[in-house]
């Protein structure tokens, strides 16, 4: 809900639980008064207060009041080179070589209904289900208007926000910095929670109180990248999983990004949010606009729990966009770690066929199937079936897996070129490459320029000819290496800077437009695992592929972590081989299964190397996942421990949200002599309900959420089990 105070120009946007509010205040310009739980009725500039501050300058308009400076306000999109010395949300380079950028609020649109993005992905809704801000500001000198998105989606305690620069005047203006969201709190003592990692191990949480100056995260990689996130938390310094404020902002953007927090000398904050500055500048012509990527946030006052559920809840119901619409996905098996690129179709088909009576469901043939590809060296631009390896090709092929009752998927890399290809042999000037210099390669690849529609155009209209030949419905895209060398020949000198985010912008054209052509197909992002996760590429992949890490006990790390933005069933999640191909760890199939239930479940290994009696197993945890998978794909998620903190055992739930059923998971770690007793207590039930647990005893609601629901003592490491808890 959006109220309005025309007189006052001040702006309230209210979601269940949280309001956020904003207010044009002396010369015109646009202060932001308050974020936080919901109050009602209340004018919160009265908090704002100004001082004749040394060396904060004071706008022209002031005249002789020095009390009014933009370095101490508390600005709803920040400004540069004009008295604020803080983190700046727009840097403008005019055509006198000037870089400022003084905006003032100049009036407002209100709309039903979520606002859409052109070319960029965004949360969306139905009409009766959101409503949309724009606030106007002009920069009167420089002629360039800024418009300020704001989406309230009311139910899911969500608000987004993006912004469209235009250039109002007669001469190109360079813009160098358009970042989608700025936030000013008028205290500092908040902690800021990244998500670092690196390929293998990514999303690990870092918790550190803001310091006086600016710290930051981001990527240079041409990818939002394994070893940053697109989302962080701000909190109060004794904010846990069920107390105390805690603010999630996701940008919704899988290219360069930036997020930074300033910690400032009057013991205020702001954080900034949006594409990188790095190798950035954009020229707008008279009349052109520039969008920024969309940023969406959530404030919850109970802790971090419900911040992970309020956003799991609109990133399910009102940013993904899957084929099967709630309806149960395939169980999956992978061929890639039972064969790697030494397969052909008799190899494929003895893996489907041992797998179909375990109830698999899709059949995934990864990386080789494609033009003269035996190694990671060779082939990539060539998408056209090797038919050496698939006589017949997929014509043949997919009919014979089909007749096993189930589905079938291939992996792609569309993005990447080898330069022993006969694309490459055939246009060199289409890879990313600088004039004069040899090229980087990553896994022995280049990038192909998808900043260039030519590019795009015909690589994909080889897959969708792969994609026509036969029933696909399942298409891995991968993407291996980072960006380097990031020069277009499709650009002049002056105009380099806007590489990064085109080729950011063409990724989301591909794959829009096979979501256009093919409405069934399900498609599961993947960049070297999760060097690609984030909530931009979720609108066009309902599910991405967690981390190339499948060893069980990594994953508790690396899923927890994810799990503070984004919601299991967008985590693709595998039971592989043991030893693990990534960390040589042995750990039990059962609790292999059990991790792996936890996102979108599935198994990558090769079944003629199983026993009959793991076979059995797994036939096991495929039912139990078809039993369970709407507390999964569907129900509230709960962290019960911190893997990263708690040695003895790691356990999480999923909770129907009627809070009548609920799947509780633990896994153990490593024994030692005399290990403690342990009780876990429990989350999001009902305590008046009385529980059976597994068919068997049954107990109260209240008793196992505040007494606890006794752990048997582990005989072995990493053991594993499951709790199924049904109201009776």
């Amino acid at each position: 809900m959006i109220v309005l105070d025309k007189q006052s120009a001040l702006f309230t946007l209210h979601t269940r639980n949280t309001t956020y509010q904003m207010k044009a205040g002396a010369h015109r310009v646009l202060l932001h008064t308050y974020y936080g739980p919901r109050l009602e009725n209340e004018d919160l500039s009265r908090l704002i207060r100004g001082a004749d501050r040394g060396n904060c300058p004071n706008p022209s308009e002031a005249g002789m009041d020095r009390t009014f400076s933009l370095d101490i306000l508390p600005q709803e999109y920040s400004t540069c080179g004009v008295g604020d010395f803080r983190l700046p949300s727009i840097e403008l380079e005019l055509p006198s070589g000037s870089r400022t950028a003084d905006l003032r609020y100049t009036g407002f649109e209100l709309r039903k209904g979520k606002y859409a993005l052109e070319n960029l992905p965004a949360f969306w809704s139905r009409e009766e289900e959101a409503d949309t801000l724009v606030l106007f500001l002009e920069d009167a000198a420089a002629k360039v208007a800024v418009e300020l998105y704001y989406g309230v989606l009311e139910d899911c305690d969500l608000i987004t926000r993006a912004v469209r620069v235009v250039n109002k005047g007669d001469e190109t203006v360079r813009l160098c910095r358009c970042a989608s969201l700025c936030l000013d709190f008028p205290q500092a003592d908040l902690d800021m929670i990244t998500f670092h990692g690196r390929h293998m191990m990514e999303r690990c949480p870092d918790r550190q109180p803001l310091r006086h100056g600016v710290q930051s995260v981001g990527s240079t990689r041409g990818a939002s990248s394994h070893q940053y996130n697109p989302f962080v938390v701000l909190c109060g310094r004794d904010t846990n999983e069920e107390y105390g404020t805690a603010y999630g902002i996701a940008l919704l953007y899988s290219g360069n990004f930036e997020a930074a927090a300033e910690h400032s000398q009057f013991e205020s904050s702001r954080l900034v949010m949006g594409v990188n500055p790095y190798h950035f500048g954009w020229d707008l012509a008279p009349g052109e606009s520039f969008t920024s990527p969309e940023a969406a946030m959530v404030c919850s006052p109970n802790g971090f729990g419900p911040m992970s559920r309020q956003l799991h809840r609109a990133i399910r119901e009102h940013l993904i966009r899957d084929p099967y619409q709630g309806a149960r996905r395939p169980v999956l098996i992978n061929n890639w770690e039972a064969t790697l690129f030494n397969f052909n179709e008799e190899k494929l088909l003895s893996i489907a066929k041992a797998a179909a009576p375990l109830g698999i469901e899709l059949f995934v043939m990864d990386d080789g199937w494609f033009g003269k590809r035996d190694d990671d060296n060779t082939g990539l631009g060539d998408w056209f079936v090797n038919t050496d390896k698939l006589h017949g090709g997929l014509e043949a092929l997919v009919p014979k897996v089909q007749a096993l009752g189930m589905k079938f998927g291939i992996w792609v890399e569309p993005e990447m070129v080898n330069e022993d290809s006969e694309l490459y042999r055939a246009h060199p000037d289409w890879a990313l490459t600088v004039p004069g210099r040899a090229p980087a390669r990553g896994r022995n690849q280049l990038v192909l320029d998808f900043s260039r529609k030519e590019v795009r155009d015909y690589v994909y209209g080889q897959l969708h000819k792969v994609l026509a030949s036969a029933d696909i419905s399942y298409v891995k895209w991968d993407m291996n290496r980072s960006l380097t060398d990031v020069w277009s020949a499709a650009l002049p000198a002056e105009r380099q800077g806007e590489v990064f985010h085109r080729f950011t912008l063409g990724v989301y054209d591909m794959l829009e437009r096979m979501r256009q052509d093919f409405p069934k197909l399900f498609i599961e992002g993947c960049c070297g695992g999760g060097g690609r996760f984030d909530a931009g590429m979720l609108y066009y992949t309902p599910q991405i592929w967690c981390s190339d890490n499948t060893d069980a006990i990594d994953r508790l790390r690396i899923q927890y972590g994810t799990s503070f933005c984004y919601p299991p069933d967008a985590m693709g999640a595998h039971v592989s081989a043991v030893p693990n191909l990534g960390t040589g760890r042995t750990t039990p199939l059962d609790t292999r299964g059990v991790v792996a239930m936890s996102g979108t479940f599935g198994y990558e290994l090769d079944l003629a190397e199983t026993t009959q009696a793991e076979k059995e197993i797994m036939a096991r945890q495929v039912a139990q996942y078809k039993r369970c998978w709407e507390l999964v794909q569907k129900g509230d998620y709960y962290r019960l421990t911190d893997p990263f903190q708690n040695p003895l055992y790691n356990a999480w739930s999923h909770v129907s949200p009627d809070r009548r059923k609920a799947l509780v998971s633990v896994v153990t770690g490593s024994t030692y002599a005399t290990p403690p007793f342990m009780t876990l207590r429990l989350k999001g039930l009902d305590p008046a309900l009385r529980y059976r647990v597994n068919d068997g005893d049954s107990y109260s609601g209240a008793m196992l959420m505040e007494a606890g629901y006794p752990l048997p003592l582990p005989q072995d490491d990493y053991l594993s089990f499951q709790l199924l808890l049904e109201a009776e």
